[in-house]
C-alpha cells in the first residue's frame, strides 16, 4: 500500500485504513488508560523503571535495529523521511513519534501504517500485567508509577517486536539521556536542529540542552547532525568521542546543494555521505524540509554501509517522493487557502515564516494562533510577525492551552492592538480569519502555535469540507 492510501482528504490518518473498526473501542480504551498516568508534560528523568518492564518482557527493543532521533525541531518530519527511505529499500519498519494529531494509533507506525486497533489492544493486554508489576515495585520504594510516555515506550517496543520489524525509527519524547526511549541502543543517532525549548526540564542554555540530547549516542554508533550552533555541536562531539562514535555534520559531510520551488513541494539536489542525489521531488514546503531530507538521507547512508557508499538513487527518489508530514505546513482548505503548522517554539515559527515567504505569493496572511503554557509565546509571535497581516488569538482543546485573553496580551505587545482580534471559540476564530483572508485576491490563513491546535483544525476542516468550498 502506498503511503498516500492511508491519508484522508485533510491529510491525517484515515480511519478506514485501519480495516478493523470493530476494535476501535478497545484501542480507545488503551489511550484512556494511558491518560490516567502522569502526562507527557511531566516526564520523570529516569530510565530504570522502563528498563525493568522491558527486561520482564524479554527486552523487545533488542529484536531489531534502531535509528534514534532527537533535537528540538524537525524530529517528526525527519523520522518520517528516514522511515520512508528505509521502507523503500525493502525493510519492514517501525516508527514511534509524538504527539499525535487525531488518533493515538498515529504514534506507533508499522511498515508505513498506523498500528491497527486490534494490534494496539492486543499488545497492551500483553504488557499491562508487567506495567502493573513495576508500578507496585515503584510504590513500594516510594516512587511515582510509570508515566504515560514510559508506558507508551514499552508498548511501542513490544509492538515492533510482535510485528515483527527489521528496523525501528524512534523519536525521543523529550531530551535524550533520561528519555524512556533511551533504553534502546541506536546504531545511528540523528540530531535535528537544537534550540531552546523545555528549558524547565532540559536546561536554560544550548550547552545544557545539547548535553542532555547527546545522551542517545551509544558506543560505536554513527552520529549524523543538522547544522548546529557551536555550543551544541561541541557537546555532541564530546559525547561521541567518549563513546568512540563517528560524527557527520551538515554543511561539511553532507548538504542541500539546491532547492527549487515546484508544484506541491520542491525539487532538491542533495550531497550525501556517499553520493549525490539530483532533482528529487520532495512533496513538502520549506528550506527546513530540504535540510531534514538531507539529514534523513545521511542517516540512511550511515545505516547502510556506514556512509561509505551511495544509496540507489531511484529508491531515494521513491522514499522521499512518498513522504507525508501532516500538521507541517499542511493545506487543509481552499478559497481561501488554509494551512496548519504545528510550530510551537520560535525556531519552528521562524522556519514557517521563511517557508511562507519563499514558497508562496500571498498578499494577506491571517494567523490563527493558540499556544500552550510553558512555551515561549512571545518568541513565537515575534518570529511570525513580519509575515502576518493580522492575528486571531484563540485556544486549542488542550487543558494546557493559554487562555485566549492572556495570550492576546502577549500578541498585542508584539503586533499592536490594531492587528489583533481575540476569539476563544476556535470555529468562530477560523470563520473570522477565513472571511478576512477572502477579502484579498491572494489571501491565506495559517493556523499555528501548537500540535493540539493543528489537530483540532484538521478535524474541523474535514467536518466542514473546506477543500470542497
Amino acid at each position: 500500500m502506498n503511503n498516500d492510501d492511508i491519508f484522508d482528504e485533510a491529510g491525517a490518518w484515515d480511519d478506514a485504513a485501519f480495516d478493523d473498526n470493530e476494535y476501535r473501542d478497545a484501542a480507545d480504551a488503551v489511550y484512556a488508560q494511558l491518560l490516567e498516568r502522569v502526562g507527557e508534560a511531566n516526564p520523570q528523568p529516569r530510565l530504570e523503571p522502563t528498563r525493568r518492564v522491558a527486561e520482564l518482557l524479554g527486552d523487545p527493543q533488542t529484536a531489531y535495529a534502531i535509528v534514534h532521533v532527537t533535537g528540538t525541531n524537525g524530529k517528526t518530519s525527519t523520522s518520517r523521511m528516514i522511515e520512508s527511505l528505509l521502507r523503500a529499500h525493502g525493510l519492514r519498519t517501525g516508527m514511534l513519534t509524538s504527539p499525535h494529531l487525531r488518533r493515538f494509533n498515529e504514534r506507533i507506525v508499522i511498515d508505513g501504517r498506523p498500528i491497527s486497533n486490534a494490534a494496539l489492544s492486543d499488545n497492551w493486554a500483553d504488557i499491562q500485567p508487567y506495567l502493573l508489576m513495576v508500578d507496585a515495585e515503584l510504590a513500594a520504594n516510594g516512587e511515582p508509577p510509570l508515566t504515560f510516555f514510559e508506558a507508551l515506550t514499552v508498548l511501542a517496543y513490544a509492538s515492533f517486536a510482535d510485528a515483527p520489524v527489521d528496523v525501528a525509527v524512534i523519536e525521543v519524547g523529550m531530551g535524550g539521556e533520561w528519555d524512556s526511549t533511551n533504553i534502546a541502543d541506536g546504531a545511528v543517532a540523528v540530531f535535528t536542529p537544537i534550540a531552546l525549548d523545555h528549558t524547565d526540564r532540559l536546561g536554560s542554555t544550548l550547552e545544557e540542552i545539547a548535553r542532555t540530547k547527546a545522551g542517545i549516542i551509544k558506543p560505536a554508533a554513527r552520529v549524523v547532525s543538522a547544522l548546529q550552533d557551536p555550543e551544541a555541536i561541541t557537546e555532541l562531539r564530546l559525547r561521541a568521542s567518549q563513546n568512540e562514535a563517528s560524527v557527520d555534520v551538515e554543511g561539511t559531510a553532507f548538504a542541500v546543494e539546491s532547492t527549487t520551488v515546484a508544484v506541491g513541494g520542491q525539487l532538491i539536489t542533495l550531497r550525501g555521505l556517499g553520493g549525490e542525489y539530483r532533482d528529487l521531488f520532495l512533496p513538502l514546503y520549506g528550506d527546513h524540509q530540504a535540510q531534514n531530507a538531507a539529514l534523513a538521507v545521511a542517516a540512511v547512508e550511515s545505516f547502510f554501509g556506514e556512509g561509505s557508499r551511495s544509496l540507489d538513487a531511484d529508491l531515494v527518489a521513491e522514499g522521499l517522493g512518498q513522504v507525508t508530514s501532516p500538521g507541517r505546513l499542511q493545506l487543509v482548505g481552499t478559497e481561501p487557502s488554509v494551512f496548519v503548522d504545528a510550530a510551537h517554539n520560535p525556531h519552528g515559527a521562524g522556519a514557517l515564516a521563511s517557508a511562507l515567504t519563499a514558497y508562496f505569493d500571498f498578499d494577506e496572511v491571517v494567523c490563527v494562533i493558540g499556544i500552550l503554557h510553558g512555551k515561549d509565546a512571545r518568541g513565537i509571535v515575534e518570529a511570525l510577525d513580519p509575515v502576518v497581516s493580522r492575528f486571531v488569538v484563540t485556544a486549542s482543546s488542550s487543558d494546557r492551552a493559554i487562555d485566549a485573553d492572556e495570550l492576546a496580551a502577549t500578541v498585542v505587545a508584539v503586533a499592536g492592538s490594531d492587528r489583533v482580534r481575540v476569539e476563544p471559540h476556535l470555529p468562530t476564530a477560523l470563520d473570522d480569519a477565513r472571511d478576512d483572508a477572502s477579502q484579498s485576491e491572494r489571501g491565506a490563513v495559517i493556523v499555528t502555535g501548537s500540535v493540539t491546535l493543528a489537530g483540532d483544525v484538521i478535524d474541523l476542516a474535514e467536518q466542514e469540507q473546506w477543500k470542497q468550498s
